[in-house]
């Protein structure tokens, strides 16, 4: 059976079925575009009732969309207790905006204010009592929000990736020699899209799944970007997914990094990552330079890799557990 909702994760709600966990979809405005989310809520949730429920914001990776990982926690969420939104990013996935994949930190930090803006008016949330997912680079972009939105009252990340670190500096800080002249490159390519021409991007377009053979998969760097082409080109493929972002993006994602003032957080902190994960640096940077908070926790899946955390066993089950641990302490 085809899901109507058009997720792909696993054990995904194929049908709202009364007195269990019920998603919709909605919209609203972000980043001055309108916003395609999905709302997942607890069983019995009925909206013209009395009771009041904690809820979560979900950001999902770079590359990704609502219907992948972001929406398989959500759910999981809405399974314990809590009424869940994940939202695709402005200019990604079922999201307005030009040009697309356009990915600003300015505007998915945003996108996660946004969502807190529209669960603070969701019918049944406790205002006192939203708290904040990010996954790989919603990670880094939830770590940006709550620095300075207290309304998010307990901080988790799963896998998190800090995209202007990596942008700038290259994958573990392997193109520190060629910055200015990406900067350069990116300068011009905003040129272009301005006059109108063909908008440059860095990354592929897949429009239908991918399968690679062994040798192909072998050419590609083992870690996240293999992992990577096999989880978003083939087992969790969707159709507003792309791992290709506009090259004009850099002038803004260079001066980007989440480990900047993340002091300012001063609100429960949990960090989850793989202990084999090639990103994980990356968390332990954060994790470190997170003076702001005295309870913090870094927790770590035994062998998991950066994308193992996103769909395999019995990471998932870990998480999950995890998160409802930390969300029912804190929340």
């Amino acid at each position: 059976m085809e899901n109507q909702f058009g997720l792909v994760y696993k054990d995904a709600l194929k049908e709202n079925v009364a007195g269990k966990v019920n998603i919709r979809t909605v919209a609203y405005e972000a980043n001055g575009v309108k916003a395609s989310a999905n709302v997942y809520t607890p069983a019995n949730y009925i909206e013209d009732g009395k009771d009041l429920y904690p809820a979560i914001t979900v950001a999902h990776p770079n590359g990704g969309v609502k219907e992948q990982v972001a929406g398989l926690f959500a759910q999981k969420l809405a399974e314990n207790g809590y009424i869940a939104v994940a939202a695709d990013a402005a200019y990604q996935g079922a999201s307005d905006g030009l040009p697309r994949n356009t990915d600003n930190p300015a505007y998915r930090t945003e996108d996660i204010r946004a969502m807190a803006d529209f669960l603070e008016s969701f019918p049944g949330v406790d205002n006192n009592r939203i708290g904040a997912l990010g996954i790989c680079g919603g990670g880094g972009y939830t770590i940006e929000a709550a620095k300075t939105d207290k309304r998010l009252k307990a901080i988790a990340t799963i896998s998190m990736f800090n995209s202007g670190r990596v942008r700038r500096n290259g994958f573990h800080d392997s193109q520190l020699d060629s910055i200015q002249d990406r900067l350069q490159d990116a300068a011009q390519a905003r040129t272009k899209e301005k006059r109108g021409d063909e908008v440059e991007y860095i990354g592929e377009l897949y429009t239908k799944p991918v399968i690679l053979s062994e040798e192909q998969l072998s050419k590609i760097p083992a870690g996240l970007y293999r992992d990577g082409m096999i989880y978003y080109g083939n087992t969790h493929f969707h159709p507003n997914s792309t791992g290709r972002y506009t090259k004009s993006s850099l002038i803004n994602l260079m001066a980007f990094d989440a480990e900047d003032h993340v002091d300012l957080i001063d609100q429960p902190l949990l960090m989850m990552a793989g202990s084999d994960a090639d990103t994980r640096y990356m968390t332990d940077a954060v994790y470190k330079k997170a003076t702001g908070t005295d309870d913090k926790e870094l927790f770590l899946l035994d062998g998991a890799s950066h994308i193992d955390t996103y769909w395999k066993e019995p990471y998932v089950t870990q998480e999950t557990e995890k998160l409802v641990s930390f969300f029912g302490e804190k929340l």
